[in-house]
């Protein structure tokens, strides 16, 4: 199977166009709410106080009990965290903008896991719950067709990228003299893969392209190259805590 070829980007558009219309959801059907306000804290100074998860010597714990990992972001360049119970957002003031979602697989889902098998399963999930979720904040949402499955990393992964019209999350530190007549381009690269009956989706904005301005001039290939390698890197930092077997 051909992920994200041109014909399945028409599928997807009308999807979005659906998405953006009406959302529904069901008891398997998992609610992502990458944009969904929460409470944010200093990191990795955080206060469990203020937050889901647990921050203990830099390190947080998500609230799900399925992964810890070294928060990403430092506190002398703006570094802070929020989160909810399935999605955590790591963003600094410069260039860092990282959210990593987890759910646990239900009946429903592991079941739809089982008839598609993993690779057709993750383009699945990105299709029919991720990408709805970012149209249903922002309109004019592309996917770009070289998204890519790596064998190697956590039994199998999907990495995809998508650009977002005033879909920055640094907007505010975009170099500029005058007002721009169009909403800023965001780009965004994404990864997905299963572990321990979890799936996660880790979804990370590449902020030069927005903070450089007129000087930024990377080619798509090496925005590719920089947001795929950004992605692993920080997948293979993650620690998965996998539960005790039941008797």
């Amino acid at each position: 199977m051909r992920y994200l070829a041109s014909a399945l980007l028409v599928i997807t558009c009308a999807r979005f166009a659906s998405a953006q219309n009406q959302q529904t959801t069901s008891p398997s059907t998992p609610a992502i709410e990458f944009n969904a306000p929460a409470p944010s804290a200093p990191a990795p100074e955080a206060q469990s106080a203020s937050i889901l998860g647990k921050i203990s010597d830099g390190v947080y714990f998500s609230p799900t009990g399925a992964f810890y990992l070294k928060v990403p972001v430092l506190t002398e360049l703006g570094g802070r965290l929020s989160d909810t119970d399935r999605v955590v957002t790591f963003r600094d003031d410069y260039t860092t903008h990282i959210s990593i979602a987890v759910f646990k697989l239900d009946a429903t889902q592991s079941w739809q896991l089982s008839v598609k098998g993993l690779k057709d399963y993750l383009q699945y999930f990105l299709h029919d719950f991720v990408l709805p979720d970012f149209a249903s904040s922002y309109r004019g949402l592309k996917v770009e067709p070289n998204g890519r499955y790596l064998s190697g990393l956590n039994d199998g992964a999907l990495v995809t990228f998508i650009t977002i019209p005033g879909g920055s999350m640094f907007v505010n530190q975009s170099p500029r003299l005058i007002e721009p007549t169009e909403p800023a381009i965001a780009k965004r690269g994404n990864l997905l893969f299963i572990k321990n009956g979890f799936i996660y989706v880790i979804s990370m904005e590449l902020g030069e392209r927005i903070t450089e301005g007129s000087a930024y001039k990377k080619t798509q290939d090496e925005e590719d190259m920089l947001l795929r390698d950004r992605l692993v890197a920080l997948a293979n930092t993650i620690h998965f805590i996998k539960a005790p077997a039941t008797h």
